[in-house]
């Protein structure tokens, strides 16, 4: 699961799809819908504000707006009610890591999407969450590489 901190126009239309199917799933969990992920790391900041709930549906709206501006046809009746007056802070470190991890899936999945972000001095973050100061989010499980022997 990946609840990309990064505005959802980064995404190619895969990363998309796949992003708007997370997010529901994401609800579920915070709904107690599902038994799966109820401990994914990536749900933590959702769970550390007064309305999950509102949180999510905040979110998804988000990604159900890009949807439309790229001619999707999402199901906005999936979205849960409530919405949240306040942006939830994300880390500048957070997002940089999010921005390099998406353009190493960009380069191989979407090359002439990678082209046109490479270059991208300061990503803008989706539209629930204000950047603050900060590394890595403490939540972001951080693939490391390991050197072959």
């Amino acid at each position: 699961m990946r609840l990309w901190s990064l505005h959802p126009k980064y995404l190619d239309s895969r990363g998309l799809v796949a992003l708007w199917r997370e997010a529901l799933l994401a609800q579920k969990v915070l709904q107690g819908r599902t038994r799966g992920y109820r401990h994914h790391p990536q749900l933590e900041r959702f769970r550390a504000v007064r309305s999950p709930l509102s949180a999510i549906a905040s979110y998804l709206r988000a990604v159900h707006d890009e949807s439309l501006a790229r001619g999707f046809s999402f199901d906005r009746t999936k979205i849960g009610r409530g919405r949240m007056r306040k942006p939830l802070p994300v880390p500048q470190g957070q997002l940089a890591y999010e921005f390099t991890h998406l353009l190493a899936k960009l380069k191989t999945r979407d090359p002439e999407k990678y082209r046109s972000l490479r270059d991208s001095a300061r990503p803008k973050p989706h539209p629930l969450f204000h950047i603050v100061p900060g590394a890595v989010a403490s939540w972001e499980k951080i693939a490391v590489k390991q050197d072959k022997p």
